[in-house]
């Protein structure tokens, strides 16, 4: 295997980020308990290896998240690093949902914290969490347009949105990327959203590209796995077949599953970046080493041939979350699942 990352552009107007990127939500609990010391050491092992796209969250740990990056970034040139941080997500201290706030005010307001938090004077991507329903997408584009003018945010960014949104948000202001689910297991994307972005020259960072620990993973649920339908009862059994299904062509080529999957994307487009949530240094270094696993198109549609589009059973994820997609839509209603 080599050693080293590639580097892609989001989008026409977008920053060169280094891929895959690091996700850092797994590292303030969300699929359990992160030692601190060791989460700032994954971070490290990321950037001394090359890498430069964190991805995370202003709620992400209710803050902890983007002091933990701080925390890792102290000693490092903030030129080195690109911040993808997302907004909008409202907590509950009992439940921790509590919806979605995309307003002008609020998004400035929670700017202020991160920008705080992250001990920075910038943010490289800042993007809604999810479309608010209360508030129009160009409202929201073009607040975070003003703050790209003030130097406070270098590019936009959108996330779990549909093709018409898309469309209305880049009518406001150029949008660098789009993060959305999409693996081997979730490629509904592919339907409209995928083609849309592409026209319109905007970059998608995949996530869940390992399924949330379908892919590779195993073992007991913790954190938020343990609520996903894709891990219930005869859907996580039949998921997990699936799965294995790809282990031949893993070892042919010289790669574990997870790397599979996470080349599988990469070939998809040079559009595309994943973003991988490593929680352990051994699982950064299984991200670098997926650089070196080339497919071609004949792997590409074995793996088509193996894991078809749709087979995977269960929602990406419960209901009431399913309901908030706006990426879920078609022609405006929400998209029915072929997934069972």
């Amino acid at each position: 295997m080599i050693t080293s990352f590639a580097t892609r552009t989001l989008g026409r107007t977008g920053p060169a980020v280094s891929s895959p990127g690091l996700g850092c939500m797994g590292l303030s609990g969300a699929y359990g308990d992160v030692d601190e010391d060791q989460g700032v050491r994954v971070i490290h092992d990321y950037l001394d290896a090359g890498g430069t796209l964190l991805d995370t969250g202003d709620f992400y740990g209710a803050g902890h998240n983007e002091t933990l990056i701080a925390r890792a970034l102290r000693d490092r040139s903030r030129d080195d690093v690109v911040l993808s941080v997302k907004f909008g997500a409202l907590l509950d201290p009992v439940t921790m949902m509590g919806g979605i706030d995309t307003r002008p005010v609020a998004l400035r307001n929670f700017l202020t914290y991160s920008l705080r938090r992250l001990g920075t004077d910038h943010v490289d991507v800042y993007r809604p969490a999810r479309l608010d329903p209360a508030v129009p997408i160009e409202e929201t584009v073009g607040a975070i347009a003003d703050l790209v003018e003030q130097g406070l945010v270098r590019h936009i960014g959108l996330s779990e949105v549909g093709a018409e949104t898309i469309r209305r948000a880049a009518a406001v202001a150029p949008i660098c990327d789009v993060q959305l689910e999409y693996s081997v297991l979730t490629r509904g994307i592919e339907d409209e959203i995928l083609d849309t972005c592409r026209e319109l020259g905007i970059g998608i960072t995949a996530y869940g590209v390992l399924g949330r620990g379908m892919i590779g993973g195993g073992g007991e649920l913790t954190g938020g796995r343990a609520i996903q339908p894709r891990f219930q009862g005869d859907n996580r059994a039949h998921n997990e077949a699936l799965v294995s299904r790809l282990e031949e062509l893993a070892r042919a080529k010289g790669a574990t599953i997870a790397q599979l999957a996470i080349a599988w994307v990469h070939a998809r487009g040079d559009d595309l970046v994943p973003i991988i949530g490593a929680r352990r240094p051994e699982q950064v270094a299984t991200m670098i080493d997926s650089a070196g696993v080339v497919l071609d198109q004949t792997d590409l549609d074995r793996i088509d041939e193996l894991i078809p589009p749709g087979a995977v059973r269960g929602e990406r994820y419960p209901a009431r979350f399913m309901a908030d997609l706006d990426s879920e839509r078609r022609s405006g209603t929400y998209a029915i699942s072929s997934e069972g």
